[in-house]
């Protein structure tokens, strides 16, 4: 009898043991859905990798603004500028996984970045998560007004046999201005010299004074095309731009050439699923608003751009591996 009570007396332990452990997990499994579904409880920060009045600045700032009532928390814009985008982008992939601390990068930081750089502070496939698309321009490729050529067909025919070779500005080593002319080289079997600047403020000022003969750039020389100080010959996404529908896509002489640039919001890898999703979800409700829309043209020519998660994370799987290639071809590197 003896026995059987401590035989009895020990299962019953073992079973309010295991009773105990299985409530504190579900415990804590509910405090931690609790706290998701109660994201945000604070204020947010996004991270802005480029200097106050950029395109990136501005978007985050147009997105602060309207985010802030629907998610009841403010969002707060921080710039942390340097190099290209690897400052910031190290900050939030080393900050809590929690999402109250995102960063805006545009492609290049993202994809192209880690082939340009010998040594990478951060993986950006790895350490950063993808929430968001937020926006997405078109290039378009344009010549001082000396260069004697009118269209696209008669300038390859100029750079083939041009001697000396012409040089052409970019936004800096690995900007995505630098891309789009040497994919545009290896299509074309043309050859022209690379002039980096530091941003393509300057590569367009360049460009217009005629210390460099061509360049490719966002909608934000438009008003510079309108106006005759730059003459535009191409453009480099998939269907003709409505800024400018008279221009063929580079893509009607050599099918495939595409390139349009994006930029994305990123969390620290690790943030919950939840988090994500309600995050996104109020970003893609505040993209197609009209005021938004205005503001991001106004911003250098950008366009909202909403994509689902998978989109947006094939669409950075396929421009990894096309920089990575043409990266490698080109020998560009960052030291």
């Amino acid at each position: 009898m003896v026995e059987r009570w401590k035989v009895s007396v020990i299962t019953e332990n073992c079973i309010g043991a295991v009773l105990l452990a299985a409530g504190i997990v579900l415990g804590g499994l509910l405090a931690a859905t609790a706290g998701h579904a109660q994201y945000p409880s604070r204020p947010i920060k996004i991270l802005v990798t480029v200097a106050p009045g950029s395109a990136p600045d501005t978007i985050a700032r147009v997105l602060g603004e309207r985010l802030s009532p629907l998610l009841g928390q403010p969002v707060v814009v921080e710039n942390r500028a340097g190099s290209n985008g690897n400052i910031a982008m190290e900050l939030v992939a080393k900050s809590a996984p929690d999402g109250y601390t995102v960063v805006i990068a545009g492609d290049s930081m993202i994809v192209i970045n880690p082939h340009m750089y010998a040594k990478m502070p951060l993986d950006t496939l790895k350490d950063l998560v993808p929430v968001a698309t937020v926006a997405y321009n078109t290039f378009f490729l344009s010549v001082h007004p000396s260069v004697p050529v009118r269209n696209f067909q008669e300038f390859i025919e100029h750079a083939r046999k041009a001697n000396p070779l012409l040089a052409y500005a970019s936004a800096g080593n690995g900007s995505q201005h630098q891309m789009a002319m040497e994919m545009l080289k290896q299509r074309a079997g043309i050859d022209l010299v690379h002039v980096p600047y530091k941003g393509g403020g300057p590569a367009a000022t360049a460009t217009v004074a005629g210390e460099v003969s061509a360049m490719f750039s966002g909608a934000s020389t438009g008003p510079l095309i309108h106006a005759g100080r730059l003459r535009g010959l191409a453009a480099t996404g998939r269907s003709r731009s409505p800024l400018f529908p008279e221009l063929p896509t580079i893509g009607e002489f050599y099918p495939g050439y595409e390139l349009s640039v994006w930029m994305g919001i990123f969390a620290p890898a690790g943030v919950p699923d939840a988090v994500l999703a309600r995050l996104r979800a109020e970003i893609n409700r505040v993209l197609p608003m009209p005021e938004v829309k205005e503001r991001l043209n106004a911003a250098g020519g950008l366009d909202p751009y909403v994509t689902t998660p998978q989109e947006f994370a094939d669409r950075i799987r396929s421009d990894y591996e096309k920089y990575g290639k043409l990266v490698k071809q080109i020998g560009a590197k960052v030291d």
